[in-house]
């Protein structure tokens, strides 16, 4: 079965090799640049593929070789090597099978990430704060690019709601697994008695969308317009440039203020609307799938509680994996590829199994 797909795969990459170089083809260059890219996004299989084909033969030949006579010590030299070849095979095959499982199709895009302070007060707004610049730390080392889109700010430095933009390379395939409610467990500065509080944050990744994906008619919404305000609620603003857009057959609001320009404020409100529109048909059609089909741990549920940062102990608990890594500090700092590889790691097995029992 995995032979056959992969049989399959390369003669496709063979046939798309010609047609890409073909003057015809290339003469409608629409045509030829989605041949291309269909070219390019399989050429990672069967470079694989083909690595594993030579491994097999090789490892025949090896075992031909043992069958003549041969010397003591070429016999050892060629067992030693049946070996390696055997883990090589069995390393390469997992790859294959990672690699022939079904691709997100938001994968490569850009997100939004939505972080809200939840049960806690200003604890859970401080804990909001931390969480928006470990993601920024993340996209730093990344070399991604961030846009802050609406904030709502505390007096004391913390974030009722933060809405930003990450650009970059394939930004929503590390950061999808996020979305949930974080827990902090920590003695807050306010604290007298050394007591240990608990709060919470939400946090949503929200893929990019393109105006093709979602269309919102003018009569569906209602803006608003009105003059920005900062922390206590003074005003920052003497002109109406702060936009608020309702988007009625769904109920969803979207408030966006940190631009001068009406404009600006309204491109960004919009840009955030479309993507929780999106997001919220994605839930929808993932809701009718059967649950033996799901992710266990990309499910993107906002209520479900992911993960907890536990200050006294040092420790992050990732609950979905049963991951805890002892380096709270270089976490929160943007170092967090180790947990989002296990939860990648995770997901592709759980995604295996699937497919195990559904052949």
């Amino acid at each position: 079965m995995l032979l056959d797909r992969l049989n399959f795969i390369e003669n496709k990459y063979e046939e798309l090799s010609i047609k890409i170089s073909d003057p015809s083809v290339m003469a409608d260059q629409r045509e030829w640049q989605r041949l291309c890219k269909e070219h390019s996004d399989i050429e990672i299989v069967v470079n694989k593929y083909r690595e594993y084909k030579k491994a097999m033969d090789d490892l025949e030949a090896d075992k031909d070789m043992l069958r003549d006579k041969i010397d003591k010590e070429l016999k050892e030299m060629v067992e030693e090597e049946i070996k390696e070849l055997t883990v090589k095979q069995e390393i390469l095959e997992k790859e294959l099978k990672i690699l022939l499982l079904p691709k997100d199709p938001n994968d490569e895009k850009n997100v939004f990430i939505e972080v809200r302070a939840g049960a806690g007060g200003d604890e859970a707004a401080l804990f909001a704060a931390n969480l928006f610049r470990m993601y920024s730390r993340y996209a730093e080392r990344h070399r991604w690019k961030a846009e802050l889109m609406s904030t709502n700010e505390t007096d004391i430095g913390g974030f009722k709601e933060v809405v930003f933009m990450l650009r970059g390379d394939s930004v929503y395939s590390k950061l999808k697994y996020e979305s949930g409610v974080h827990r902090v467990q920590r003695v807050p500065d306010t604290e007298s008695s050394g007591r240990i509080h608990t709060s919470t944050a939400t946090v949503a990744v929200l893929p990019e969308v393109e105006d093709v994906e979602v269309e919102i008619k003018s009569e569906d919404v209602r803006i608003d317009v009105f003059r920005a305000s900062g922390h206590g609620g003074q005003c920052v603003n003497t002109t109406d440039s702060a936009v608020r857009i309702t988007h009625l057959p769904t109920g969803l609001v979207v408030s966006c203020q940190d631009e001068k320009s009406q404009l600006k404020n309204k491109e960004k409100a919009m840009k955030v609307l479309k993507a929780r529109i999106f997001e919220r048909a994605e839930a929808e059609r993932s809701a009718n799938i059967a649950e033996d089909r799901k992710s266990q741990v990309g499910t993107g549920d906002r209520s479900e509680r992911i993960r907890t940062y536990n200050y006294p102990q040092g420790r992050v608990t990732d609950h979905r994996i049963g991951v805890t890594l002892y380096k709270l500090d270089s976490f929160l700092d943007g170092e967090i590829d180790e947990m989002i590889d296990a939860l990648i790691t995770a997901d592709q097995a759980e995604k295996m199994k699937n497919m195990g029992t559904n052949d």
